[in-house]
């Protein structure tokens, strides 16, 4: 394996963001954003899905997180689809149910190039830490939109708000890492009857 690794670029006047990525990795991750809660939840997409995810982000963090947590999910997003490349050979489906504590997520996702996604969580605070809790769906809008996958969350349950974060970011990256895995069997082929993804 190796080679499916991006780094991208995305500037605008609210927000200055650089990621690279390396889908073949084995956990390494490092961000500077000033968003701390975030952060962390990063850092689960990189050490459960085995990628090397670097984040680089300076934000109009004196409004508020918005623009900072919208833009870092388009541009991991646009780094992902272009590190996927033509997409022979993958599983092209995962999912991943992960429990932390008394809460426990479900994420369901399809390299599809069709982007699309349903999110069922509602968080038990509006806040973790000074993190919105609404941001999170922005993330992963944002992700949905530019790396064309089709992309179901569901927190089945939870109480701590902190926990049901961290049970949606932990199965999103083990739900990607299947889907991005080198089907041995597939020997070289897309995964689908429409000979296109």
């Amino acid at each position: 394996m190796g080679g499916r690794n991006a780094a991208v670029e995305r500037n605008t006047l609210e927000t200055q963001i650089s990621v690279s990525i390396d889908l073949d990795g084995t956990g390494k991750f490092s961000a500077e954003t000033g968003v701390p809660f975030l952060d962390h939840m990063m850092e689960q997409i990189a050490r459960h899905g085995m990628f090397d995810l670097a984040i680089k982000a300076n934000g109009d963090l004196q409004i508020d997180a918005h623009h900072t947590t919208e833009d870092i999910g388009i541009t991991i997003g646009q780094a992902f689809k272009q590190a996927l490349g033509d997409k022979k050979g993958i599983v092209r489906y995962g999912h991943a149910y992960v429990p932390l504590d008394e809460a426990l997520s479900r994420v369901v996702l399809d390299l599809s190039g069709r982007p699309g996604m349903e999110f069922n969580a509602k968080f038990t605070r509006d806040k973790v830490g000074e993190f919105d809790t609404e941001l999170f769906f922005e993330f992963f809008q944002g992700f949905t939109n530019h790396a064309d996958v089709t992309l179901h969350i569901d927190n089945i349950k939870g109480r701590n708000a902190h926990h049901i974060a961290e049970t949606i970011f932990k199965a999103f990256g083990r739900a990607l890492r299947m889907a991005v895995t080198l089907d041995p069997r597939g020997k070289g082929q897309l995964p689908s009857t429409k000979g296109a993804l």
